[in-house]
């Protein structure tokens, strides 16, 4: 490695394939200006509430010309490294491996009849998927203090922990799921190979996070699956922490991985405030015109990714003004797919076959007066804060999902308290199932029902149901959610 010990200095660490800052190129008469746009989230919130003495390093990667131009010219936030990884080894770990499998694989994507197709040219993506891993490793290696934290997320850095283990058997390391993780007999579409491999990765960490004990439940299994020989997986009394016992070899001593379950909650106290700017007033009026006076609404507001499951939502949305022709023209089904990598063909197919049935569905059914889908397809935040708080029923139907916070943010902020119906496959189904209308996101006519149950609804029980959904929603904050993960790192004890 380039850096010497002096060098080593970060005492807690975060490495995430998206950091916390984006650059982009502005021209001007110097040949171009770099401005930076500052994210949010969870990680952020975390971060800040650790303090900036407290020696904190977010290690990302750069993710266009803007990052990589950034990194050329050294320019840079205070405590934020962006890694210049070779554009074409990002895009075949990004998109060849980790959205085009990995996601795939834990959220049961695949047509099985015709994919996935384990062949030379996926082979060539995993090796950039190792080397994109390995370029986080080392450069987590390069400035990590003596046993420092170390926070590694999702299904991108898989292989990080344990390629840093080796490197630096000192640090206290962690790697947090944030999304499902797939059950063990889906896990062996892989390769068995690169099962072992991305298990073992996992493996190199002191701590593993996930969102719900079912995703936890999910790897455990997968572990046990690789080599029972090696690797066992324990599930003690509840009062017991979870944990997974591996060895190297017959002759390597025991290490144990901590199994945690931290459900990530919404941030009550930022929504609120954000969702009564003047921008989200703004578009709240513009939203009421659209919707028209008196009328109900139905809001969902998503990426327009696969897992998602939007088309069948509008087809149930279509099913209930069907079976119940009183609410044509009482209700307006808003609906907020905002583009989610355009640059894979089968997302720009989804996103083609969303647009194509809400048009369909206002040809059908829409009126002079009437339009039943008010669809919107270009991200904007404060026109979704403004859905939630119009929302009388919010729709969140995903095939799968590792949480979805939004199931969790638009009762927070709904003005009136809205009835949410539920994937029962949304990680979020733990926490909100017992006050939200349940369905199985494949069951058309069973969404269409709960739909029209959310519309019924009278307003005390809505009202009761929406105080106890935004208390299990805010239950850990995103602020919280973070220390509460790393309190836990550093209690780890060496093995």
């Amino acid at each position: 490695m380039a850096s010497t010990q002096a060098a080593r200095s970060a005492e807690v660490l975060v490495a995430s394939n998206r950091g916390p800052v984006s650059y982009e190129v502005r021209p001007d008469s110097t040949g171009g200006t770099l401005h930076a746009k500052r994210g949010g989230g969870g990680l952020v919130s975390g971060l800040s509430a650790i303090g900036s003495d407290a020696g904190t390093l977010w290690v990302c990667s750069a993710l266009g010309d803007g990052d990589r131009e950034a990194v050329r010219r050294g320019v840079g936030e205070p405590g934020v490294r962006m890694l210049d990884i070779p554009a074409d080894v990002h895009a075949d770990a990004y998109n060849g491996i980790a959205n085009s499998v990995l996601w795939f694989v834990h959220h049961m994507l695949y047509q099985t009849p015709l994919e996935p197709v384990f062949d030379a040219e996926f082979r060539r993506q995993w090796a950039s998927y190792e080397t994109y891993n390995r370029a986080f490793a080392e450069a987590l290696a390069e400035e990590a203090a003596e046993g420092a934290a170390v926070m590694v997320q999702d299904y991108h850095l898989c292989l990080v922990p344990g390629m840093l283990r080796e490197l630096r058997p000192d640090l206290r390391i962690s790697h947090f799921s944030h999304t499902p993780w797939a059950p063990a007999d889906y896990f062996q579409l892989l390769p068995d190979d690169i099962r072992s491999r991305l298990v073992w990765g996992m493996l190199g960490a002191d701590r593993l996070g996930f969102l719900t004990s079912r995703w936890a439940r999910a790897f455990m299994d997968c572990a046990n699956g690789i080599d029972p020989e090696r690797v066992t997986a324990y599930t003690p009394i509840p009062s017991k922490p979870q944990y997974i016992e591996h060895t190297l070899t017959g002759l390597s001593p025991l290490r144990r991985t901590l199994i945690g379950v931290h459900g990530l909650g919404a941030d009550a106290d930022f929504l609120r405030a954000r969702s009564h700017e003047p921008d989200v007033e703004e578009r709240m009026a513009a939203l009421r015109e659209e919707i028209g006076e008196g009328r109900r609404t139905i809001v969902r507001v998503d990426r327009t990714e696969l897992s998602k499951n939007i088309v069948r939502g509008l087809l149930a949305y279509r099913q209930l003004l069907d079976d119940h022709p009183e609410w044509r023209e009482r209700v307006v089904h808003v609906a907020f797919a905002y583009p989610s990598r355009q640059d894979l063909a089968v997302y720009r197919e989804y996103m083609a076959e969303v647009r194509r049935l809400a048009d369909e569905i206002n040809a059908a059914y829409g009126t002079p007066g009437w339009t039943p889908v008010l669809l919107h397809l270009k991200d904007d935040f404060a026109r979704s804060l403004a859905a939630y708080r119009l929302a009388d029923v919010a729709l969140v139907n995903p095939i799968r999902d590792g949480m979805n916070l939004v199931a969790k943010e638009v009762p927070v902020v709904s003005d009136e308290g809205c009835a949410l119906v539920l994937s029962r496959e949304a990680g979020a189904y733990w926490e909100l199932g017992e006050d939200a209308i349940v369905v199985n996101p494949y069951d058309v006519l069973q969404t269409a029902r709960a739909l029209h149950e959310g519309l019924s609804m009278g307003p005390a029980e809505r009202a009761e149901r929406a105080k106890r959904l935004v208390a299990a929603a805010t239950a850990l904050p995103p602020a919280q959610w973070f220390l509460e993960q790393l309190r836990a790192l550093r209690d780890v004890q060496p093995s």
